[in-house]
C-alpha cells in the first residue's frame, strides 16, 4: 500500500455542504419535504430510509444534479448552481469506462484537470496500489473482479482530489466479505484526505460502521439526524449506545 503523502489531498479541505428549507425531487413530483440538514467538512454522513424515500434524490441535489423544487441546496455558504469538479460521485454500478485500463480510468479526472500525462499516470498508479490494485492496473474492467471495479471506482473518486464525495450504495452489490473489506478501504483511504463524504445506504450496520453522523429519512420527511457512537469498531455489537441507535434506525425503516 502506498503512503498518502503519495497522492494527492484535498488542498483546502473538506467541503461544508447544505440544505435549508429544501423541497427535494423532480418537478411535479416532490419526495422529500422541509430538509433542514448541514454536512460539517469531513465528516462521513450516512443516509438511510426505505425504498423509495428520497435517499438518491438527496444525493443528487447535493452533488448538483437536481436543482431544490423551494429551499436552498448549498456548498460553502454559496448556492448550488450545478455539479462542480470539487464534487466526486460513485455509484453502485462501478460507471468505469470499458475501454480504458483501470490506471486510464482513474486518471480520467487529472486529465479533465489538465494534469501532464506523465505526472498523471504518476497520481493515477499512486492511488490503484493504495487501494490494492497496483497489479491490475493495465487490466481492462471486465478482466476484473466487481470488488475489484468498485476500488478502481474509488481511486478514481478521490485521484481528483474531491472536497466532496457523494456515494450512492457503492457497495450494494457486493457479497458480505467484500462489502465489508471496502468498508474498511473506504476509511483507510479517506484518511487524512480531508474529503466530506455522504453516504447513502440501505444497510444498518454499514451505516454505523462508516458515518459520524447518520440521517434518517422517511414519511416525505428527514426524520432524524444523529450521532454515531466511537470508536469505529464491528465488534461492538453489546455497547448500549450502539444498541439503542441501531434499534431507532431499524424502526425508522419499518423493521
Amino acid at each position: 500500500m502506498t503512503s498518502s503523502s503519495d497522492v494527492r489531498s484535498p488542498a483546502r479541505g473538506g467541503a461544508a455542504l447544505a440544505l435549508h428549507g429544501a423541497v427535494l425531487g423532480r418537478p411535479g413530483a416532490p419526495v422529500v419535504h422541509g430538509v433542514d440538514l448541514e454536512v460539517a467538512p469531513g465528516e462521513i454522513l450516512t443516509v438511510v430510509g426505505p425504498s423509495g424515500c428520497g435517499k438518491s434524490t438527496l444525493l443528487r441535489t447535493l452533488a448538483g444534479l437536481l436543482s431544490p423544487l423551494a429551499g436552498q441546496a448549498g456548498q460553502d455558504g454559496r448556492p448550488l448552481t450545478g455539479p462542480a469538479a470539487d464534487r466526486a460521485l460513485v455509484f453502485q454500478e462501478d460507471a468505469l469506462l470499458p475501454w480504458r485500463t483501470l490506471r486510464a480510468n482513474v486518471e480520467l479526472p487529472l486529465a479533465v484537470k489538465g494534469v501532464p500525462r506523465a505526472e498523471r499516470r504518476r497520481q493515477a498508479g499512486a492511488w490503484l496500489a493504495r487501494v490494492g490494485l497496483a497489479e491490475q492496473a493495465r487490466q481492462l474492467p471486465h478482466r476484473v473482479s466487481g470488488g475489484q471495479r468498485q476500488r478502481a471506482q474509488l481511486a478514481r473518486a478521490l485521484a481528483g482530489a474531491p472536497r466532496a464525495v457523494l456515494m450512492d450504495e457503492p457497495f450494494g452489490a457486493l457479497d458480505a466479505q467484500t462489502r465489508a473489506g471496502m468498508q474498511d478501504l473506504l476509511v483507510e483511504v479517506l484518511h487524512g484526505t480531508g474529503a466530506t463524504v455522504v453516504f447513502v445506504t440501505h444497510d444498518v450496520d454499514e451505516a454505523l460502521f462508516l458515518g459520524d453522523r447518520v440521517a434518517l429519512l422517511g414519511n416525505d420527511r428527514l426524520t432524524a439526524v444523529r450521532d454515531v457512537p466511537r470508536p469505529r469498531d464491528r465488534s461492538a455489537h453489546d455497547d448500549p449506545a450502539r444498541v439503542a441507535l441501531r434499534r431507532e434506525v431499524l424502526t425508522s425503516l419499518g423493521s
